[in-house]
């Protein structure tokens, strides 16, 4: 019988917290994936591993039994690892821009992962971190799956890793400066101010699928400068405004306000990309942490573009197997 390694770690984790909950905090997971896994190993066992009742989660006679194994079995992986460890150069990970939602997205994984020997690299600001994936500079690559002037293998895989909410910025004396959030439909007709759409890329294909859904004119004029400048002009105009995402740090100005788009809220699709041929070590462990992380509870009240649809989960793509890894096919 081959038993699940991080079925076994949650086990071992909630028996020590005492807690789901908890266990899920250590674990960097959602406390519904140590559920499944803890649920996973009892299918697999045919025996209650854990009593759940009076506020805290204590081992059954069979979960005490399996306890001593389950360590072992564990500390002899970690100890597999560390013999190989040193010969395994770390995996890379391209993203796109420090301040980017993907940063914080590996960042988030680092801080759960420190023993991981994993390298972020920083791709180009304006184009896309697939470049340096399809290159083979990196194992993996968060980014869009689709669009852009950059084309991949065909054997790229992709999995669903964050769904990046946007929101309007406008400056203080703009007529919206007083709400919290806009119905997109409100917006629609008057030109939304974002230069970096102007080069081709991932996010130019983006904004041009936003404007053809909402009717909002793209404006992508004036110099490609950095998000601190943009800012600065948001905040000194009662009429210009822009888009960010909720994942990337944009500077704080004392005179910018930041609104939530709704009905639907536009979402910035990003995913995580990696050939299916990679062996690294230190992939699965990545893979596994974003597919426990994917906030795919607010699919349904997002728009992505209609490729991006059916890998996301979200409404309006045909039912079939989302949210789950899916090979890639691009045009050559």
């Amino acid at each position: 019988m081959d038993l699940d390694l991080a079925a076994l770690r949650a086990f071992v984790a909630v028996v020590e917290e005492e807690q789901f909950g908890h266990a899920a905090a250590v674990l960097g997971i959602s406390q519904q994936a140590v559920s499944k896994r803890i649920a996973k190993l009892e299918s697999q066992l045919g025996a209650e591993l854990l009593d759940r009742g009076h506020g805290r989660s204590v081992p059954t006679d069979a979960g005490a039994r399996l306890l001593p194994h389950a360590r072992s079995l564990l500390a002899g992986a970690e100890a597999a690892a560390r013999a190989v460890r040193e010969q395994v150069r770390p995996l890379r990970v391209a993203v796109l821009g420090k301040r980017m939602a993907a940063t914080e997205l590996m960042e988030f994984y680092l801080a759960r992962h420190p023993h991981s020997q994993t390298e972020i690299v920083i791709s180009n600001m304006i184009t896309t971190s697939r470049e340096a994936l399809g290159s083979g500079l990196v194992d993996a690559a968060l980014a869009r799956a689709y669009g852009g002037p950059v084309s991949l293998p065909d054997d790229i895989v992709a999995a669903p890793a964050y769904l990046e909410p946007l929101y309007l910025l406008v400056g203080k004396d703009h007529p919206f400066a007083s709400r919290s959030m806009i119905a997109l439909r409100e917006i629609a007709g008057q030109p939304v101010w974002v230069p970096g759409a102007a080069v081709p890329s991932e996010w130019a294909d983006f904004y041009r699928d936003l404007s053809a859904f909402s009717g909002i004119p793209i404006d992508t004029r004036g110099p490609l400068e950095g998000m601190a400048g943009i800012v600065e002009r948001i905040a000194g105009s009662s009429s210009l405004t822009t888009f960010t995402g909720d994942g990337g740090q944009t500077p704080w100005h004392p005179n910018v306000r930041r609104l939530l788009i709704v009905d639907p809220t536009p979402a910035y699709p990003l995913a995580l990309l990696w050939p299916a041929g990679n062996r690294h070590p230190g992939l699965r462990s990545l893979v596994e942490h974003v597919a426990d992380n994917y906030n795919r509870d607010t699919a349904a009240a997002c728009w992505v573009p209609e490729p991006d649809q059916a890998l996301f989960g979200v409404p309006g793509a045909v039912a079939g197997p989302s949210c789950r890894p899916v090979p890639l096919r691009f045009p050559g």
